[in-house]
């Protein structure tokens, strides 16, 4: 790694040191901006000020006004993980991933895409705005099998009462289990924003990059079953595969060097400014007088610049693979490489009007931007624009039954000219035994994504010209947080949906099919200190489409969480379990980081994935430690191990057990 990153990390890891010696190991006593948190500390020693020790954080994201508190909870192990239980993934933590339920692109305008490892991602709409009374850290390390190992570091203070800055940093390094899978991501986010003394002037400002490094071996060789024979490939990695076959077996974690694989790049930058027009007032305390603003206009400047590249590379493409999968005449010569790089810039005036001046979180917006594209390929540089106006009502009432949402883009002119999203969703309060019910409706018209143009770097040969794709979702649910159950449903009306097959040939939907999910959660109190979490997830397809899901996929937690008695320790223990119905499962192709449509190859689980775990928190120090696919374990040929694998998608299966274990820590100075 980067020698700047071995800096960047001991600098915080010095902060964390500091601050855990100034108060090692507490719960933050105090901490009312954290949720569902133990019991407050005392000192015994003396009586303190309780001011000394407290805390109040709370964050809010870029297009919402409404703050959140941290989740200090310890149930959920995937709150900490980067892929979540509904994904399937090639293996490997940092390879591709994708969603088992349909997923489409439900956002009209220029799309590079490049979205298989969007899960490890920092993003702007994830950016949380900080308001703090005291700096705050957080520290957490998981170690796992095969030298898997992941860092996420946070730091986040108020210069002044009205100015906070925020540091985050993750790091995601895997080896794997097979031969020519080691994953490097780094991510690097610093946001801060800025609130006049008067509240008429708001300032936001973030920058965040994100380093994705995956090798990828394009599957292992299926030529005879590899996965079977433990006497000759007991060790996994001895299995050969489609690509990278030369990468010397046992290759360490220090090596995070790219043989054959994907190297992908982005960087994003956004300035907001906003000025308010509105009415003063204030509240007078016995010690103070709190100065207050209620808007009623507000002007809003955007400037976003981001960049993007994308790189494939094989030093040494000694392999049919090429000319098998892809077609080439010829193997292509030692350190081929494919890439593409885009620039982007936005900028964007918008105009608020607040109906209610006391309820920020009822408005009225109407903007027009102007974007302009940059990109270079393997035959030159092409610039493009666009001109598109937005526009949005928002409405969650102050009493917090009525949640209205309604938004609309359209693009005048450019590139994406024509293209066309909408959405408007209702969310109402029934009772306190149904919770809330919601709809909405979406409507996306919008130009397939550049990848399948014939211009891009990696588009091999003529790909044929596209109609415009339209989505149209109707959706429904009904939630009730109190009671931890909720249920919910998609209807997708798709015509021209544009896809991959056989590894790397673009094409096009040529008539309307549907697609019905229907999603439920509940978690069960078998008794106070058991618990069983259901989820299941039921997918359809109807009409002649290309898209293959699974029928149902559940997921299971059986656990127990109770204190044991100590006043400070929470911990909670049990297994999880998920599983899929049989279908067929997306191909990937490694040279352009996408997953495909096949028809041929069937997926079906050996066994349910079966994980066990033990988690617990001491005031402001959690662990967890899992045993992950333990349903991998069988006897075969006279030998006992973890070698029943289950596959991901062809080619691409799991690896045996995998133990991790993970420590955070949350510090406050």
């Amino acid at each position: 790694m980067k020698n700047s990153v071995y800096i960047y990390l001991l600098l915080l890891l010095f902060l964390s040191l500091e601050l855990t010696a100034q108060n090692p190991m507490r719960r933050i006593p105090g901490m009312s901006g954290i949720g569902r948190g133990g019991s407050q500390g005392q000192d015994s020693l003396k009586r303190r000020d309780s001011s000394e020790d407290s805390i109040t954080i709370r964050f809010r994201y870029l297009d919402t006004s409404r703050l959140n508190m941290l989740d200090s909870s310890i149930t959920d192990f995937r709150k900490r993980f980067p892929i979540p239980v509904d994904y399937a993934f090639l293996g490997n933590l940092g390879q591709a991933a994708r969603p088992y339920g349909f997923a489409p692109r439900m956002e009209s305008g220029w799309d590079h895409g490049f979205h298989a490892f969007d899960i490890y991602k920092y993003k702007p709409e994830n950016v949380r705005f900080f308001q703090t009374t005291r700096p705050y850290s957080e520290l957490g390390y998981l170690l796992g099998s095969n030298a898997e190992q992941s860092i996420h570091l946070l730091h986040t203070q108020n210069i002044q009462p009205n100015w906070n800055f925020a540091l985050q940093y993750g790091l995601i390094n895997a080896p794997g289990l097979f031969k020519n899978q080691n994953t490097n991501h780094n991510r690097y986010l610093f946001n801060t924003d800025y609130h006049s003394n008067n509240r008429r002037y708001n300032l936001y400002f973030m920058v965040l990059s994100n380093s994705m490094q995956a090798n990828e071996n394009g599957g292992i060789k299926n030529n005879e079953n590899y996965l079977d024979n433990v006497t000759t490939y007991e060790q996994r990695v001895t299995i050969p595969v489609n690509l990278g076959d030369y990468v010397q077996a046992g290759q360490s974690f220090l090596n995070s060097s790219l043989n054959t694989g994907n190297k992908q790049r982005s960087t994003s930058m956004m300035l907001r400014q906003q000025y308010d027009l509105g009415k003063r007032d204030s509240i007078v305390t016995d010690s103070n007088v709190v100065q207050l603003f209620y808007p009623k206009f507000r002007m809003e400047y955007n400037l976003n610049y981001s960049t993007y590249k994308f790189r494939y590379y094989d030093s040494n493409p000694d392999t049919p693979f090429y000319t098998t999968r892809y077609d080439f005449l010829v193997t292509p010569a030692s350190d081929f490489s494919i890439e593409e790089r885009w620039s982007e810039v936005i900028n964007d005036f918008s105009l608020y009007s607040f109906p209610d001046s006391k309820n920020p979180q009822q408005f009225l917006k109407a903007g027009l931007s102007v974007q302009n594209l940059t990109g270079q390929f393997d035959d030159g540089k092409r610039r493009f624009y666009n001109l598109f106006g937005h526009g949005e009502y928002r409405n969650k009432t102050r009493n917090k039954k009525w949640d209205i949402e309604a938004y609309g883009k359209l693009y005048f002119a450019g590139l994406n000219n024509g293209d066309f999203n909408a959405s408007g969703s209702l969310k109402r309060y029934i009772s306190k035994n149904i919770g809330y019910a919601q709809l909405g409706l979406q409507n996306v018209n919008r130009t397939p994504s550049y990848i399948y143009e014939t211009a891009s770097s990696f588009s091999f040969g003529n790909q044929p010209g596209f109609n415009k794709e339209n989505t149209t979702r109707v959706f429904g649910s009904l939630e009730n947080d109190l009671k931890r159950w909720r249920v919910g449903g998609s209807y997708y009306l798709v015509s021209n949906y544009t896809f991959f097959r056989d590894f790397y040939k673009a094409d096009q939907a040529s008539g309307l099919f549907n697609v019905v999910q229907v999603d439920a959660e509940k978690t069960f109190r078998l008794s106070k200190t058991l618990h069983w979490l259901a989820r299941v997830q039921l997918n359809q397809r109807i009409g002649d489409g290309p898209v293959n899901l699974p029928l149902l996929f559940t997921f299971h937690q059986f656990g127990f969480t109770s204190s044991l008695g100590f006043k400070n320790l929470l911990l909670s223990t049990g297994i999880e379990a998920r599983y899929h119905t049989a279908y067929k499962a997306a191909g990937y192709s490694p040279l352009q980081s996408q997953f495909f449509y096949q028809d041929e190859e069937e997926i079906r689980l050996e066994l349910p994935d079966v994980a066990a775990y033990l988690n617990f928190r001491i005031r402001g120090f959690a662990a967890y430690l899992r045993a992950e696919n333990l349903n991998t374990a069988r006897i075969i040929d006279g030998s006992f191990g973890f070698t029943n694998h289950n596959l991901a998608a062809p080619n691409y299966p799991y690896p045996g057990l995998q133990i991790r274990l993970g420590i955070f820590w949350s510090f406050v100075n």
